[in-house]
């Protein structure tokens, strides 16, 4: 067995979740799918970040997925298929809702959960020999419906019937097309081009950042918005945030943002 580990690094506003596991690209068995909950809640919690990065560890893989040598023992029946993808739809569903902007930085495969992992954050940026897809029709599976939604929602249901029928890897290139990636960069520029997203990201408004978040996940509900969520939509103009870009707007300086 080789365990996936999740390492957490904090560098003035943004944080990088890396996905480590490299002797099976980067792989998460069943504990790392729980670490990855747990590291995502207490980035959550943590009011001074402002973006969030999650990549895999090197250059050859974001994640493979799953780690299917364990599925033998922990996912060999529909009983404990259910319980196993609970522990990896709450790292999905941790992930969408993450109050800070997270951005997925995809290098050399990304696929199975990792490509889930991918579609469940909020921005993604492939280098140019990435591969992306979900073939798990090759071990006689379906995807489950709380990790089939992410890709879903991206993507729409001709390209998820594509991919998942077909079972085959889209090159970073059609992935774009189809609307999986928001770009895709040479490789060698794949980490600062993410950075810089990242950098530019934590120079806007926190708060304003996390209510566009909830606001778009609200929007995807197809049931009205009820008034009191409409009035809740413009509460950060009662923010110390607000007053400060308008300020520097008018003054013509750089705002300087303090999540207040």
């Amino acid at each position: 067995m080789c365990p996936a580990s999740i390492n957490i690094e904090k560098q003035g506003h943004i944080a990088t979740v890396t996905l480590a596991n490299p002797s099976k690209r980067n792989a998460l068995d069943l504990a790392g799918w729980g670490k990855l909950s747990y590291a995502l809640a207490s980035l959550d919690m943590d009011h001074n970040l402002r973006c969030v990065v999650v990549r895999g560890e090197g250059t050859t893989a974001f994640a493979a997925g799953a780690d299917i040598s364990e599925f033998p023992d922990l996912r060999a029946n529909a009983g404990q298929a259910k319980s196993y993808g609970d522990t990896v739809a709450m790292a999905l569903a941790t992930l969408q809702g993450c109050r800070h902007p997270t951005v997925a930085m995809i290098s050399g495969a990304c696929t199975g959960g990792g490509l889930e992992i991918a579609c469940s954050c909020d921005l993604r940026i492939a280098g140019a020999s990435a591969r992306l897809g979900i073939p798990i029709n090759q071990i006689g599976n379906a995807l489950a419906p709380p990790e089939m939604k992410p890709t879903l929602e991206i993507a729409g249901p001709a390209v998820v019937l594509e991919m998942l029928l077909e079972g085959r890897l889209f090159s970073a290139d059609e992935a774009l097309q189809k609307g999986l990636v928001n770009r895709v960069v040479a490789d060698h520029e794949l980490a600062e081009n993410v950075y810089a997203t990242a950098d530019r990201i934590a120079a806007g408004a926190p708060l304003a950042a996390q209510m566009t978040k909830k606001t778009l996940r609200r929007l995807l509900n197809p049931k009205p918005l009820s008034e009191q969520e409409l009035i809740d939509s413009y509460a950060a103009c009662d923010s110390a945030d607000y007053a400060e870009g308008i300020r520097a707007f008018i003054a013509n300086e750089k705002p300087q943002f303090k999540g207040q």
